[in-house]
């Protein structure tokens, strides 16, 4: 049995980040994972450049049960202070779009970054451990295929439910729930969504058009792209109101955006009478959207109704689509839900009723918008943990 002061599982994003933050305060720290490398999400993050943070993080773009839940650990550990490792360790890197922060090459220079700060910090990361069982006496106690260790001090990193073929597994929230944690309902989120029936009909040929929408979901709106796939909707505006959705309820989509469709299809009819409407649809919409929504109605556009071009109007500005479902976990980018944050501090995060436990990362029931927010939440929850566990 070896004694250690922490004992951290899972050498993710929020792993890393509280292995380096309790190391470089003296902690004995070991760091144990089932997988052959460190950071395997980190590293096909953003296609392979890894999308590290976002300069407009926010409490108000986390999803919680709490929502002032995430104030704390954000407020403390900011996006300028991982910006300002980044800029340490010489990584170039460049804005994209709404803040989005993404290295100029690979994902594996900010692996490389979190490893050497660990290194350097005197954490012990043992790979490829696989875990047989976890105790509390006076010490926790965890047991893995190569050995058994100890401390007083255990931290639950090894994520949420997302992208099981990258190793992702229930293990966190399993544990947190033998600790007498309580869980919140968890769910597939920032998820491609499904369709059946009529609308997966009109949907399907449409496989390949992007496109900026307004996609809302109850009071919340983003304007982003959406892409049709063979299945339903995909793309950062759908995926970013997928965390909202619940299944039976719709969202509305503006199919374009900062436009009267109305006053402009109605102009139209003045100056282009003799066109039909899919052929002034093309104008404004991708071609073969233009042709789908035009279809039924073939004759020119001098010969339609007001009335007639209103309902298309009403149709391209607050088109209402019902999901039947979302692609899963398989191709979630993160877990919704998770260890409730009314069992955890919201300064440490560690567990109220089990000193010595802290829950880090997605397994915690805080869900980032899309575009560098989740991995923020990990370096912010992970930092917070490692100044005290």
């Amino acid at each position: 049995m070896q004694d250690f002061d922490v004992v951290i599982l899972g050498a993710g994003a929020a792993g890393l980040m509280c292995a380096m933050a309790a190391g470089a305060r003296g902690r004995r720290v070991l760091l144990l994972d089932h997988a052959a490398q460190a950071g395997s999400k980190i590293l096909i993050s953003g296609g392979g450049r890894c999308n590290f943070t976002n300069t407009d993080t926010a409490p108000d773009r986390f999803l919680s049960d709490n929502p002032h839940f995430a104030k704390s650990a954000l407020k403390r550990y900011t996006a300028r202070d991982f910006v300002a490792l980044v800029e340490k360790h010489r990584i170039p890197f460049h804005e994209k779009t709404l803040g989005q922060l993404f290295c100029d090459g690979s994902a594996r220079a900010v692996v490389a970054m979190l490893l050497a700060e660990c290194d350097a910090a005197g954490v012990d990361l043992r790979l490829n451990h696989r875990i047989t069982e976890v105790s509390r006496a006076d010490r926790f106690r965890v047991d893995t295929d190569r050995g058994g260790f100890s401390a007083t001090s255990l931290v639950l990193a090894t994520g949420g439910l997302s992208i099981p073929k990258m190793g992702a597994t229930g293990f966190s929230l399993d544990l947190a729930r033998r600790f007498g944690l309580p869980v919140t309902a968890t769910r597939p989120a920032l998820v491609p969504l499904t369709f059946s029936g009529e609308e997966l009909e009109l949907m399907q040929p449409l496989s390949g058009v992007s496109l900026e929408v307004v996609a809302r979901c109850g009071r919340q709106a983003f304007r982003e792209a959406m892409l049709f796939t063979h299945r339903g909707l995909s793309g950062p505006a759908v995926l970013q109101v997928s965390s909202l959705w619940r299944p039976g309820e719709s969202l509305t989509l503006d199919l374009l955006p900062g436009t009267d469709a109305a006053a402009f299809l109605l102009e139209r009819k003045c100056s282009r009478p003799r066109a039909e409407l899919r052929t002034v649809l093309g104008e404004v919409l991708p071609g073969r959207l233009a042709q789908a929504l035009g279809a039924g109605a073939a004759q020119e556009m001098g010969n339609l109704p007001d009335k007639a071009l209103r309902a298309v109007a009403e149709g391209l500005g607050r088109r209402r689509v019902t999901p039947s479902g979302t692609e899963g976990y398989a191709k979630a980018e993160v877990m919704g839900g998770g260890v409730d944050t009314a069992a955890l501090s919201s300064r440490t995060l560690e567990a109220a009723a089990v000193p010595g436990l802290y829950v880090v990362g997605e397994a915690v029931d805080v869900t980032g918008w899309l575009g560098g927010y989740n991995f923020q939440w990990a370096w912010s929850s992970g930092w917070c943990a490692g100044q005290v566990a």
